[in-house]
């Protein structure tokens, strides 16, 4: 089992900047793939972003590409989504997955799921 613990969320005006973080904890820990998803009210989880095992390649969904910027840690387990220029349509509960996949991930592939964190984007 791995647990994931996301972080960072909060409450932004247009143009700001935020940095999620998430945590991963558990046996093999740093196995996995891991995306950041995002959700909207009346909507499913959409892919955000994705990096793989090593963090040298990262995939981004076209809406956030240039505006985001994803990384990891592995010696602390630890995956970064920095946020930039933030739009109100970035708004949504953002959540943290593990998987074997990577690129354009599909929520089937998704292992682990964090219990996500809220970024709120005033206009």
């Amino acid at each position: 089992q791995v647990q994931l613990v996301e972080s960072g969320g909060g409450y932004v005006q247009t143009g700001g900047s935020l940095r999620l973080s998430c945590a991963a904890s558990g046996e093999t820990k740093i196995r996995y793939s891991m995306a950041w998803f995002r959700r909207t009210p009346g909507k499913e989880r959409a892919l955000v972003a994705s990096i793989d095992l090593s963090g040298d390649k990262t995939y981004y969904e076209d809406s956030v590409r240039g505006r985001f910027a994803l990384s990891r840690d592995n010696s602390s387990s630890t995956v970064y989504l920095q946020m930039t220029t933030l739009k109100p349509e970035d708004t949504a509960d953002y959540f943290c997955a593990a998987t074997e996949a990577f690129g354009i991930i599909d929520i089937r592939d998704i292992l682990y799921w964090g219990q996500g964190t809220q970024v709120t984007v005033s206009s």
